[in-house]
């Protein structure tokens, strides 16, 4: 199903990354996990990533400020937002700037999946 995917998830929580990696592994997908921004930022897998899961609001850079940077750096990943604090301003934002999805914590897995097939097909 999708053995050549391979996901970020980009989270400041750890109960988050960790059940979001376990769900998609068991799919068949290869899945990362980084506490924030900067770390997957400063990591490799920006190279190898087919496509990112992230939270909205973290310490530091937050989802909105990585999609900017990828934009601005001609990074063109689907992206798929995650946030426990939903918003109609930021949902039409990151939207407007191409995001793939704008899912609220706790997020339903089927979307989720729904949201890996469908950028796989890009």
């Amino acid at each position: 199903m999708g053995q050549s995917k391979h996901i970020s998830i980009i989270d400041d929580d750890y109960a988050v990354r960790e059940a979001t990696k376990g769900l998609l592994r068991s799919l068949g997908y290869t899945a990362v996990t980084f506490d924030s921004a900067e770390s997957f930022l400063s990591s490799n897998e920006l190279l190898e990533t087919s496509c990112i899961i992230t939270d909205v609001r973290m310490p530091g850079m937050g989802g909105l400020g990585l999609q900017n940077f990828l934009i601005e750096n001609g990074y063109t990943l689907p992206i798929l937002f995650i946030t426990a604090f939903p918003d109609d301003q930021t949902r039409k934002l990151v939207l407007d700037a191409g995001a793939s999805g704008y899912l609220v914590k706790p997020c339903d897995q089927n979307r989720l999946i729904t949201f890996i097939e469908q950028s796989s097909q890009r």
